[in-house]
C-alpha cells in the first residue's frame, strides 16, 4: 500500500488515454495491480469498479454525440450479461486466474498496437449473421470480464470494425455500453462469492477509483471529439505486455 500514490497516478493516466477510445482501461489496472503484487482475489474487483467509473461518463458523452446504438450492441450484450455473473460468481485458484490473466493481457496489449481503422476492411454483416457471431463472442468475453476483470471492450471494439457493423466511434460507443453492463454483472458475481473488501482493501478501492473517474471524466470529453490516443495507447500496450510476460513466466 505505500505505493498507493503512484499507482493512483497511473490509473488515473490509464483511465485518461481508454476513456478516450470509449474503453474503460481494465487490461491496464489489471496489469498495474498485478505488478504491484495486489491479492489476487482483489483484483478483479478494482478493476470492475474502475471501468464502471470510466465507461459511465464515457457511455454518457458517446451517446449524446449520437454515436451509440442499441441495435449494434444487442446481439453481444444478451449473452455476456449473464456469463459475466457467471464468471464473477465461480471460485477460481491463483495459478488458474493468473493463467487467464496473464495470456487475456497478452492478447488485448497486441490487439493495441493497431489503429482502429487497421480493423476496417469488411463489408458490413447482416443483422442475422451478426446475432450468430455475436451471440457466442459475446459469452466468451462476458465470462473473461466475471473472471478476471477485463471489461471486454478491448476486444470488441475491432471484431465490430472487421464486421463493417460500425465505425471507429460507434464502436467506441457500443464498447462503453458492453464494459458497462458487464462489470456491474461481474461485480455483483465477485461480491456473491466473496463479499465486500476488507478495511484496507476498501481504502485503496476508493482512492483507486477516484484517479480513475477523474482521468475517464477528461479523456470521455475529449474522445468523443477529434483526438487520437494511438501513441499513448501503444505506450500502455508495452506495459500490458511486460506485465503479462511476467505473469506468465512466474507460472513455470
Amino acid at each position: 500500500m505505500e505505493h498507493l500514490p503512484l499507482l493512483a497516478a497511473l490509473f488515473f493516466v490509464a483511465a485518461l488515454v481508454y476513456s478516450m477510445a470509449g474503453l474503460g482501461g481494465g487490461s491496464t489496472y489489471l496489469a498495474l495491480l498485478a505488478l504491484f503484487s495486489f491479492p489476487y482475489s482483489f483484483i478483479p474487483k478494482v478493476a470492475l469498479f474502475c471501468n464502471l467509473a470510466v465507461v459511465l461518463s464515457g457511455f454518457w458523452f458517446f451517446t449524446r454525440a449520437g454515436y451509440f446504438s442499441l441495435k449494434r450492441a444487442l446481439p453481444f450484450v444478451v449473452s455476456s450479461i449473464p456469463m459475466a455473473y457467471w464468471g464473477g460468481s465461480i471460485s477460481i485458484d491463483k495459478t488458474l486466474f493468473t493463467l487467464l490473466l496473464g495470456l487475456s493481457l497478452a492478447i488485448a496489449s497486441l490487439r493495441m498496437f493497431f489503429a482502429d481503422k487497421s480493423f476496417q476492411s469488411r463489408p458490413p454483416l447482416f443483422w442475422k449473421n451478426a446475432w450468430i457471431v455475436g451471440l457466442p463472442m459475446g459469452a466468451a468475453l462476458g465470462f473473461l470480464s466475471g473472471v478476471v476483470g477485463i471489461g471486454g471492450g478491448i476486444y470488441l471494439t475491432p471484431l465490430l470494425l472487421l464486421m463493417g457493423w460500425a465505425d471507429a466511434k460507434q464502436a467506441a460507443a457500443s464498447a462503453s455500453f458492453f464494459i458497462l453492463v458487464n462489470s456491474m454483472a461481474g461485480l455483483i458475481g465477485q461480491f456473491s462469492k466473496s463479499g465486500l473488501p476488507s478495511g484496507n482493501e476498501i481504502s485503496a478501492l476508493w482512492i483507486l477509483l477516484g484517479a480513475a473517474f477523474l482521468g475517464g471524466q477528461i479523456g470521455s470529453r475529449l474522445g468523443s471529439q477529434k483526438i487520437s490516443p494511438l501513441i499513448l495507447q501503444r505506450i500502455s500496450a508495452s506495459l500490458i505486455l511486460y506485465a503479462s510476460g511476467r505473469l506468465l513466466i512466474g507460472l513455470w
